[in-house]
Parts: C-alpha cells; sequence; structure tokens
C-alpha cells in the first residue's frame, strides 16, 4: 500500500516533470517578489519572547507609570559638544531636535535636553508606543528618529547619536542580515564541493541542492510574511538554522534519493525507471525522516519560552515543504537530466554496489556483543563529562557592533552620564504614599540597596545624574515647578535656583512616576554586565535585596526588570520547557517509528541510541568549550538544541538504515541483511552526516561574527560534534550490532517476525524484477514525450 502511494507520486513527477520544476519555479519567484524576506523580521533580543507570566516581565509590567511597559520603548538621543561646554546654539539645536522626534509616528513623548554635569553633553528620553517584538516596529522608529534630527540642523560640531537596547538592537539587525547571507553562502560552496567529491559528478550536486535552495528562499519569505504580520516572533538562532536546517536536511533527502536511483541504473532500469522505482522504495523513508523532524519541531509549540515555541512552526514549515521538493522536484528534475545527472561517470548495469561500509559492517557483526559493549562505553565515557555543564547566558546580542552610531551613543552615554547605562538593571518599588510627599521612602531604599554591597553604581531618585537632592529639596522643588516631565530645558524666567540643581530634579522623571507610587532605581550590578553569565546567576540574590529594601522603606511591590533577569527567567523558563517537551517528543517520534517499522522493539533502542549519542555529544561540548575552551559555561539553548535535532536528524539516519535492513532481510538472515543494508546505505548516510555536519560547522565559524557571536558557535559546533559521532559510530556500529544481536525479534509483533528468507508461500516477498517498473517508466515516456 504504501509503495503503490509512492510510486503513484514518482509517477506523476516524472510523467508531468516540465510541470513541476515550472510551478515550484514560479512559486518561489512569487514568494521572493510578494512576500517580506525573513532577515527583515529577526529580533535579537531573546528578552522579547518571555512570558507575561516571568517575573522579569512582570516587574516591566510594574514599572508602567515610569514608561516602562512591553508595549513601549525608549530611545536615547546623545548629544555630545567635543569636549566643549554646550552654547546656547547648541541648546536651541536640541530643543529643536527634541520637538522633531516627538513629532515622528508613535513617539508618546520625547523630554527635551537634559545636561550633563560637566556641561559638555546633553541627553533627549524619547518613549514611543511600539511593539517590540516586532522588529519592524523598531526598525521604523530608529530610521524616522534619525531622520528628525537630521531635519532639525543639528549645529555644527554637535554630534548626535541614538543609544539604548533598541537602538543597539537595530544596528545588530544589520549585522544578523549580513551573518545570515554569510551563511547561506558557506553553506551551499561547502555542499557543492563535498557533493562533487562524494558524487565524482559535475551536475549531481547541483541537482541535489537545487530543491533545498529554492525552499529557503520560500519557506524563507512565507515565514517572513509571518513574522510581519506579528503571527510568529523571529529570533536570529531561528534564521540560521533554518538556513543550515533546510540546506542540511534538503541535501540529505536529495542523497537518499539519488544515491538510490544509481543503483536502480545499475540493476538494468532506464532513466525514469530508475528515478520512479527511487522515489517507490526510498520515498517512505525520506517522509518518514522528515516527520521525524517535524513532530520533533512541532512538540516546541508547548514551550513557555517564546524562543523555543515560534522556533518549531518556521523550521516544521521549511522541513514539510522540503519533503514536498523532495518527492516532486528532484524527481523531475532527475527524469529530465536523466544518467546526464552523474556525468562523467556513467553507471551502468552490472556496476558493483558493494562498498567500503559493507566490509566494515561485516566485522562489526562477526563480534557484536563486543562491539556494542565497546560502543556504549566509549559513549558513556563522554556522557560522563556532562557534570562540568554550566549554563551560559544568551541575551541575544545588547553591545552595539562596532563604528556603529548606537555604539558611539552608547558609549557618549557611558562617559558622560556615568549613572546613567543604556542597558541599566531597573530596581522597581511600588509604594503607598506618593514620593512627592513622603520622600523618607527613598532614603530607606536606597540605603538599604547601597548597603547591600550588589551593586557598582546606583542611579537613584535621589541622586539621579551625579547631583544629589535631599528629601527636603524633593518636596519643595516638586511644590515649585510640579511634575518634571512637563519642565522646559532652561529654567523658566524667574527661577531662583542653579542649573545644576534644576537638571537633577528634570532627571528625576525617569525615576519617580507623576503620581510618586511608583519609582527605580537604576542599578549596574557587581556580578557583571548585564549579558554575562554572572550576572545572570546574581538575579536571585538581587530580587532577594530589592525584596528586604522593599520591606525596609514600607513598599507594597517590587520588582528587578532588565537584560539580567530577563535572561534568568530565559534560562528558568528553557530548563522546565525541557522537562515537559522532551518525553513528548520522545513519544511522537517513537509512535512514527513503530509504524515505520512495524515493530515495537527497534523503535526502543533506536531512540536509546540517539540519547545516548545526545549524551556523549553534549560530554564532548563540554570537554572543548569549557575544559579546554575556558568558557564560563555553555550556552543553555545548547542542550534542549541539541536534543531535539539530534533526536530527529538522528532517526533521519537509524529510519534510512532499518527501512533497507527490513528490505534486505526478505531475502536473507538478519545478519546477511544488515551487511547488505549498511553496504548499500553507508555511502549515502556518510554524505548526508558529513553535509549536515559541516553546514553547521560553517554555521559555527560564519556565525561568530554575528551579534550572538559566542553562543552561535557552540550550537554550530556542539550540533555538528553530535551529528559526526550520529553518522559514524551509531549508525555503524550501535545499531547494526544491536540488529544482529536481537535477530529477527527486532521486528516483532510484525509478520517478519516469524518469517525467515528460507519460507516460501508467506506473501511478504516484494518482487525485485523490473518489468512493471520498466512498464510505468514507459507509460511515462509516452505521457511527456522524450526527454
Amino acid at each position: 500500500m504504501i509503495h503503490r502511494l509512492f510510486h503513484g507520486i514518482g509517477t506523476f513527477s516524472v510523467r508531468y516533470r516540465w510541470l513541476v520544476v515550472a510551478v515550484w519555479i514560479i512559486g518561489a519567484i512569487v514568494a521572493i517578489r510578494a512576500l517580506p524576506s525573513l532577515a527583515s523580521q529577526v529580533n535579537n533580543d531573546n528578552s522579547a519572547f518571555l512570558p507575561a507570566s516571568a517575573p522579569s516581565m512582570k516587574a516591566t509590567t510594574l514599572a508602567a507609570p515610569l514608561g516602562l511597559n512591553p508595549s513601549s520603548g525608549q530611545v536615547i538621543i546623545v548629544a555630545d559638544a567635543g569636549g566643549r561646554a554646550l552654547d546656547a546654539a547648541d541648546v536651541a539645536g536640541l530643543s529643536r531636535i527634541a520637538t522633531s522626534a516627538g513629532h515622528v509616528s508613535g513617539v508618546t513623548s520625547a523630554r527635551e535636553a537634559a545636561i550633563s554635569k560637566n556641561g559638555e553633553a546633553a541627553d533627549i528620553l524619547v518613549t514611543a508606543h511600539i511593539n517590540v517584538a516586532n522588529f519592524s516596529s523598531q526598525t521604523h522608529l530608529i530610521d524616522h528618529l534619525g531622520s528628525a534630527v537630521a531635519s532639525a540642523s543639528p549645529p555644527p560640531g554637535l554630534q548626535v547619536h541614538l543609544a539604548g537596547p533598541i537602538a543597539t538592537n537595530v544596528a545588530n539587525h544589520q549585522q544578523s542580515k549580513k551573518t545570515g547571507s554569510q551563511v547561506q553562502t558557506l553553506s551551499i560552496l561547502f555542499i557543492i564541493v563535498l557533493l562533487l567529491f562524494v558524487y565524482r559528478s559535475l551536475l549531481a550536486p547541483f541537482i541535489t541542492l537545487l530543491p533545498a535552495a529554492l525552499v529557503l528562499l520560500l519557506a524563507g519569505s512565507f515565514i517572513g510574511a509571518l513574522g510581519s504580520a506579528g503571527v510568529l516572533k523571529v529570533s536570529e538562532i531561528t534564521q540560521v538554522l533554518l538556513i543550515v536546517l533546510l540546506l542540511g536536511a534538503g541535501t540529505d533527502y536529495g542523497l537518499f534519493l539519488v544515491f538510490r536511483v544509481r543503483e536502480e541504473l545499475r540493476r538494468g532500469l532506464d532513466q525514469k525507471a530508475a528515478v520512479i522505482r527511487g522515489v517507490e522504495r526510498i520515498g517512505e523513508s525520506i517522509t518518514a525522516s522528515a516527520g521525524t523532524v517535524i513532530l520533533a519541531l512541532l512538540s516546541l509549540l508547548i514551550a513557555s519560552f517564546g524562543i523555543y515555541h515560534d522556533l518549531g512552526a518556521p523550521l516544521a514549515i521549511g522541513i514539510a515543504t522540503m519533503l514536498v521538493a523532495g518527492l516532486t522536484l528532484l524527481p523531475a528534475l532527475l527524469a529530465i537530466f536523466g544518467r546526464a545527472v552523474f556525468w562523467p561517470t556513467r553507471p551502468k548495469p552490472g556496476d558493483s554496489t558493494e562498498s567500503w561500509w559493507g566490509r566494515v559492517a561485516g566485522r562489526v557483526i562477526s563480534r557484536p556483543a563486543l562491539a556494542l559493549i565497546i560502543g556504549v562505553a566509549v559513549f558513556g565515557g563522554l556522557a560522563g563529562a556532562i557534570s562540568g555543564y554550566h549554563a551560559a547566558g544568551f541575551g541575544g546580542a545588547l553591545t552595539a557592533p562596532k563604528n556603529s552610531d548606537a555604539a558611539a551613543g552608547n558609549a557618549a552615554l557611558r562617559t558622560y552620564f556615568p549613572k546613567t547605562s543604556a542597558n541599566p538593571t531597573n530596581l522597581i518599588l511600588r509604594y503607598p504614599a506618593s514620593a512627592w510627599t513622603d520622600p523618607a521612602e527613598l532614603v530607606a531604599a536606597e540605603t538599604s540597596l547601597e548597603h547591600s554591597g550588589k551593586f557598582t553604581k546606583l542611579a537613584s531618585p535621589l541622586d539621579p545624574v551625579g547631583i544629589p537632592i535631599s528629601p527636603s529639596e524633593l518636596t519643595a522643588l516638586h511644590a515649585e515647578l510640579g511634575n518634571p516631565r512637563a519642565l522646559p530645558a532652561i529654567p523658566p524666567a524667574g527661577t531662583a535656583m542653579s542649573l545644576i540643581t534644576y537638571e537633577s530634579y528634570r532627571a528625576t522623571a525617569l525615576f519617580i512616576s507623576p503620581a510618586g507610587h511608583t519609582v527605580q532605581f537604576e542599578a549596574s550590578l557587581k556580578a557583571g554586565v548585564p549579558g554575562s553569565t554572572s550576572a545572570m546567576d546574581a538575579i536571585p540574590s538581587i530580587r532577594v535585596t530589592l525584596t528586604s529594601a522593599a520591606h525596609a522603606s514600607g513598599a507594597s511591590a517590587s520588582g528587578v526588570a532588565g537584560e539580567a533577569p530577563a535572561l534568568y527567567d530565559v534560562s528558568s523558563i528553557s530548563a522546565s520547557d525541557m522537562i515537559h517537551i522532551i518525553p513528548v517528543a520522545i513519544i511522537a517520534i517513537a509512535l512514527l517509528l513503530v509504524l515505520v517499522m512495524r515493530s515495537l522493539v527497534a523503535p526502543l533502542y533506536l531512540i536509546a541510541s540517539v540519547a545516548l549519542s545526545y549524551l556523549a555529544a553534549l560530554g564532548a561540548s563540554v570537554i572543548i568549550f569549557i575544559y579546554l575552551g575556558g568558557a564560563s559555561g555553555l550556552t543553555f539553548l545548547l542542550p534542549f538544541l541539541m536534543f531535539i535535532f539530534l533526536l530527529a536528524l538522528g532517526e533521519d539516519y537509524n529510519i534510512l538504515v532499518m527501512t533497507r535492513i527490513r528490505e534486505e532481510s526478505l531475502h536473507r538472515s538478519i545478519r546477511d541483511a544488515a551487511v547488505r543494508a549498511v553496504g548499500a546505505t553507508g555511502a549515502t548516510v556518510t554524505s548526508a552526516g558529513l553535509v549536515l555536519a559541516g553546514t553547521f560547522t560553517v554555521l559555527g565559524f560564519s556565525g561568530g561574527g554575528g551579534p550572538s557571536g559566542s553562543q552561535i558557535q557552540e550550537i554550530g559546533f556542539g550540533l555538528a560534534i553530535g551529528i559526526l559521532m550520529d553518522t559514524f559510530l551509531v549508525r555503524t556500529i550501535l545499531v547494526p550490532s544491536t540488529v544482529s544481536l536481537l535477530g529477527r525479534a527486532n521486528w516483532w509483533p510484525s509478520r517478519l517476525w516469524r518469517h525467515s528468507p528460507e519460507d516460501s508461500g508467506t506473501g511478504l516477498e516484494i518482487p525485485t524484477a523490473a518489468p512493471a517498473i520498466a512498464t510505468a517508466g514507459a507509460g511515462a515516456d509516452q505521457g511527456a514525450g522524450s526527454r
């Protein structure tokens, strides 16, 4: 039944080969022209993927009266006079800039300039109503603010930059687009070079790779459209993994089919009959392989962490599209080009199909118990290194690329406003009484926080820009001047106070809400910069410290917001997601293997082999990156992504080998079937594994220059290690040895369990002669004409 289905698909793709190719090419062109690109929707701030229930998100909501809320963002415009004091022309120019920025679409306020303590710089805080998870809205805001600054004609000598997390994220996005393009280009070049070596043919590599390249364009545009519509959030990890996964897995599926077509040509079939036969015999393996990947990815939909939740659907869409292309477009191309695909070599009937892998399998299976024990011992030893695993931060990238405008702005902010950070940790407190009339609560909170020893800098409501204000002064200034958010940059006429005192009071608008019930302290952590592992690990104690300060000052609520607390929540939620998702993924893939293998036994050790491979690969990554490389830890994404991808992709090769063993065991003993199957599929699995591992290696090298640098390197190299171990050890040692030891019990409870190759009349034999297939191929020729 299954073989008839794929025979029909193969026949259709061969008969209507020109139509199939035209539909795919036209579809890709239309998608590219009509839909937004995937790269245009990348968001590098992983905290944007947190659920509303996360403590850091609750803290952000608590800070809403201060203008810090999930539906708004802030950009700091920094003006630097270049070492001289700001003059009247500069102040007038800053006023024009603030007015112009206030007219930008989405901007809710643009506070007029606050001047630095030395009088050489000023900053303007711009608050805008934007969707911080929708990257196009961030890009729109930064682009239009840049235009607003230019249209205000800053005075000569006044350098104006945009600073803060949003400006940094947009700058990183530009770098991400370059990284994604670089990963894609280098991956394609690597695959072509490797396939040239594998096929020893000039055309076959391009025929194999073309469907994956078209699917990448088509699926990327579709996912980009979903991101633009707000249906999906797209991270840099999604972008680069889609490129690597589609090029790698798509090439794998192509290798599965092309090698089988070449094998059928060597058995004497004509070119179109060989393609149909190849789809018939390998179509189930490709479909099941894609199915395991899709199921593993869809299991991510139950994740709480958005970067996992939103990673599953885009990659599953890509793999599903790749499956359709592998069963239609690739057979059509093979039928069109025929034997020319393999030029300058030409497969001829009678060519040997035996390989070096068959001899390796024969030696392994001659002593299966010893081979299995050695393999398990080696993998177990590597897995023991997991005890040294330590999670590292992965906040995307909130350090702007070198030489960017955001980098210059952040540097000016650090220089002229040392107590103001472009990326602070926000300590939020809410009080029953207004701080404007009862500032004693601020003194108590500040004293408690300073005595904790957790912070290197602490900008507070009573010391916002390095110019302290006493509690009594704060109350008097508020009574005289009112809401600091409404004050102009220059003191009103008749105001009897110094400019420094006036500017300090204006700056309290960032720290005290208009009603005075919500306040914040902006802290620099002693543990390290916000994106570091040490800062992330310090968050539990920071939360305890803030809770103590809240109790000491009489606050009714408190919370810690910013990058470091968001990363801690990301890490915690990620660990929780692993506990829930991994069992679901295992069960889903195990059920699929039961259907494909028609067995309850084989899926058990196939899943176990991948699990052992995963533990060994993770242990090897710990050895390489932590013990040898000196890293403080591995990105917390690696164990999760490694499990999902090795479980799914590892089963690809399991399915190819095991379905071939099942096919061969119809005619020979289980040991002979295993030797022949490994010999027939060894080159395919090896080539596919090298392609996939190679593309992840390319990701490791080229991704290191992107905004998420070292973390992408760890993901790329870690997955490459796991795939290579799976390819060369699991598929050639562990699985064949286990198959040999279990014998026909592998297939229990299917009829093949009781079937012996010497049996006759069982109805299990699958004809291997070619007449029916050749007839189908001839029919295809008659329906489509000769090439």
